[in-house]
């Protein structure tokens, strides 16, 4: 099976769409019925090593227009390379299928990781939201089959774009394999040392933006005794945060870091006493799968995706309500026993979402479309 992909992603995006295009092609990559890989890619980056490439090839934009304004040739001029290289399928990883003009024979499948510009659309301004519903309008109507992330995804693409449930497969993401093995105990001393972590601490990894609603958990531990350590890229909500710890004198209490490594990551996760992610909404939750393959018991929202990824062992709360998620985290940690009990569940859990799971699940759609 040669298999073409939207690598855009893949190669010039560091998390979220990112880790999924790169999990997808290394879960993949051990197939012995998948001949090659095409990873259309708009430029060059520097992560083109990023992937496994011993069956890859990265296919770039042809001809003067195309290169000079590759984002086009994303959106438009794919389809004569995809075409030239006899693929048997083509894959978009992050909710787009280039447009056509006319009839293609090459079979094609989208996955949608959410759809929060509409379920949540104060969240977005309003030329993203348009740009955003036709482009995943035109993917889920012109694929051969849609590929959702989570159960919470599907009934969203259903609701809004009144899509056929039968052309829709769930297909669960994992994680990169270093959250699935003990860090070095050396490299756990030198990462605390590195961000002068404390014994315990609560921690959230994620994105420091509106909707994942960290400034709700700093106020859930004012007033505690508990270290707040928060992990992420940061974008204009962070000011909010920083405000409200130098008003309230948190200084101390919360660690901010934004330049972690992977390894440095996976060592911060299973040094956590506890992982809470009170995110109002999310197309799935990989930090929450992250947290349960490091045996960390985990504190998440009680509605939307958050019970697909977490399972029926974690805890759950009240997003808007700093009380009930300052309450579940003061339990967890006056409970030792309770914390190892919920960690070694949500261990047997989160193994449904193997790299071997995944990868069956996937090749179960693709043969489907072919």
């Amino acid at each position: 099976m040669r298999i073409g992909f939207d690598a855009k992603r893949i190669f010039h995006n560091s998390t979220g769409l990112g880790n999924y295009g790169r999990d997808v092609v290394r879960i993949l990559n051990s197939r012995n019925d998948i001949s090659h890989f095409f990873l259309f890619n708009t430029k060059k980056s520097n992560r083109e090593n990023a992937v496994p490439m011993d069956k890859a090839t990265i296919v770039y934009p042809k001809g003067w227009l195309w290169k000079k304004i590759p984002s086009l040739w994303r959106l438009l001029g794919q389809w004569k390379q995809i075409n030239e290289n006899n693929l048997d399928l083509y894959h978009g990883l992050s909710g787009e299928i280039p447009y056509s003009f006319k009839k293609n024979r090459v079979p094609r499948v989208v996955t949608i990781h959410d759809l929060i510009f509409l379920s949540h659309p104060h969240y977005y301004n309003l030329w993203d939201r348009i740009i955003y519903k036709l482009k995943f309008r035109y993917a889920c109507r012109i694929s051969d089959h849609i590929i959702a992330i989570s159960e919470q995804t599907k009934r969203e693409i259903i609701k809004y774009f009144k899509i056929d449930p039968n052309k829709i497969s769930v297909v669960y993401q994992g994680c990169h394999a270093l959250f699935k093995t003990a860090a070095d105990l050396e490299k756990r001393l030198e990462v605390k040392t590195k961000y002068n972590l404390p014994e315990s601490y609560v921690l959230y990894v994620g994105t420091l933006q509106d909707r994942k609603n960290a400034l709700n958990l700093i106020k859930a531990i004012h007033g505690t005794q508990q270290h707040l350590v928060l992990v992420g890229k940061e974008k204009k909500y962070a000011q909010k945060l920083y405000a409200y710890v130098k008003q309230h004198q948190l200084q101390s209490q919360v660690t901010f870091i934004k330049d972690a490594n992977l390894e440095q990551l996976v060592a911060i996760y299973q040094d956590a006493t506890v992982f809470c992610y009170p995110s109002f909404c999310e197309g799935f939750g990989i930090p929450i799968i992250e947290a349960l393959y490091s045996k960390v018991p985990v504190i998440t929202t009680k509605d939307g995706c958050f019970p697909e990824a977490a399972g029926p062992n974690s805890i759950y709360i009240d997003p808007n309500d700093p009380v009930d998620i300052r309450n579940q985290i003061e339990k967890l940690f006056d409970d030792p026993e309770e914390r190892a009990k919920i960690a070694a569940k949500g261990y047997d859990y989160v193994l449904r979402f193997s790299d071997d799971k995944v990868a069956q699940n996937l090749m179960e759609v693709y043969q489907k479309v072919l």
